[in-house]
């Protein structure tokens, strides 16, 4: 699982770099896509809960928690693409 570990670990960095970059420009953004931050950071919260999860878990169950993270990971990362895109 050292793998995963690494790989969840990768995806986690980038996007909290993504995340504290979008966090400065914060005031910049219009209200759509405030709205759109505040659901992300709500979702972010869940990633990250069930991240520790999944590097708790050693069981095939935790391979289904760490599919379900990746699909969070990746409409967390959508999202934060359609915010940058509006500050554009």
């Amino acid at each position: 699982m050292g793998d995963l570990d690494d790989k969840v670990e990768e995806v986690l960095d980038k996007l909290k770099t993504e995340r504290d970059e979008l966090r400065v420009q914060l005031h910049l953004l219009k209200a759509e896509a405030r709205e759109e931050w505040d659901e992300m950071e709500k979702q972010w919260d869940h990633l990250e809960s069930r991240m520790k999860r999944v590097g708790d878990a050693a069981s095939d169950s935790g391979g289904e928690i760490a599919a379900a993270g990746k699909q969070l990971a990746e409409e967390i990362g959508n999202a934060y693409k359609r915010i940058r895109k509006s500050l554009g």
